[in-house]
């Protein structure tokens, strides 16, 4: 990959650590400075490799040795820090989804085009050994044509564990566009992508309760759906169901299957990078597994940012910003499809992401 990519990371929360792991073990990525609105949470974070620059937003995306901009502030934040990175001249890779919203998320697309820089985005989790070897089945024919998917994510919500979950519950979050990126980025990867949409919603309360950290006890206000159903209609014809919620306790589903005319797979949890693959043909009296076929071995959060490294000039990453605008616009037909009653289409689309072969990293 030649010379490491130096990253800039803006936005040092829960999630920040996952990543300094992963840049710090990975040849291809070099972390070059940090930024967070509070420099006491960024120094932190960055505790373990000192001497690591703690610097202002600005001054960070100005600073000639960074290369990208890891993004990894809160939604509502992601289009206007997006922005600034490329009005600077970065890359930049961010945290799903893209942004808030699928207008903000064009902006920053158009912005990135006229800039000549690049775009990624997570969730990455679907390159890893679990969805890219059930993508290797799905490709070498082992279920056959596809003809349908389930994902289902059901949890009781986030504010039991999360000492600040205010984000989950205001526009940009809610457990569609918290966890269907993982789940959507999936099918997409596995089906190609979502042509129409049919989708429904509910909100069970009004407020949650925050169940940990110094604000236990806080009660939040909720202003956007907590259980969003549908069915998106692939390209390829595949019809896939999706059921997302925040307001159940739990589900014995398995997070994906596929089906198809020779058989059905069981795909493993999309937040995760690996996971055991199943597949039961047409006769076979249960399920056997898989082993890994595909994807890259032992990954983590960031293998997305070092994928977008290795990718060569003039080629879209894997975890591309244009695969994630198409899955927040999916995201949000759903949405304006459940407030409507009809079925929507979807204006966007994007090439099916390239298949990751079985790389150690």
């Amino acid at each position: 990959m030649g010379q490491p990519l130096n990253v800039g990371v803006v936005g040092c929360g829960a999630i920040s650590a996952q990543y300094l792991a992963t840049i710090d073990r990975l040849p291809g990525l070099r972390l070059a400075a940090v930024a967070d609105l509070d420099p006491g949470r960024a120094a932190a974070a960055v505790a373990a490799w000192p001497g690591t620059p703690v610097l202002p937003a600005a001054d960070l995306m100005a600073d000639p040795g960074v290369d990208v901009v890891l993004n990894l502030t809160v939604p509502a934040a992601h289009a206007e820090v997006a922005l600034q990175a490329i009005a600077a001249g970065k890359d930049v890779y961010g945290e799903k989804p893209l942004a808030a919203n699928s207008a903000d998320a064009a902006r920053v697309l158009r912005a990135a085009e006229a800039a000549g820089v690049r775009v990624g985005c997570a969730p990455d989790t679907v390159l890893g050994t679990g969805t890219q070897t059930a993508r290797k089945a799905v490709d070498d024919g082992l279920i056959g044509r596809p003809v349908a998917a389930t994902a289902t994510m059901v949890t009781a919500g986030h504010e039991r564990w999360h000492p600040n979950p205010d984000f989950y519950y205001v526009p940009g979050g809610g457990p569609l566009l918290d966890m269907g990126p993982y789940y959507v980025t999936s099918l997409v990867t596995l089906l190609g992508p979502v042509t129409s949409v049919i989708g429904a919603a509910s909100r069970l309360r009004g407020k949650r309760t925050i169940g940990s950290g110094p604000r236990r006890g806080e009660e939040i206000p909720v202003s956007v759906d907590t259980h969003v159903t549908g069915v998106l209609v692939h390209d390829s014809g595949a019809l896939s169901t999706l059921v997302m919620s925040f307001d159940a306790a739990a589900t014995r589903a398995p997070n994906i299957e596929v089906h198809g005319e020779r058989g059905s797979l069981v795909v493993p949890d999309p937040n995760h990078f690996d996971g055991v693959v199943q597949l039961s043909a047409v006769g076979d009296a249960g399920w056997r597994d898989l082993p890994d076929s595909a994807g890259y071995v032992a990954a983590g959060r960031g293998v997305g940012l070092a994928d977008l490294a290795a990718t060569p000039a003039g080629e879209e990453p894997r975890a591309s910003g244009t695969l994630a605008f198409h899955v927040l616009d999916v995201m949000e037909s759903l949405l304006a499809s459940a407030a409507s009653g009809a079925a929507v289409t979807v204006a966007s689309t994007c090439e099916r992401p390239s298949p990751v072969p079985l790389l150690a990293l």
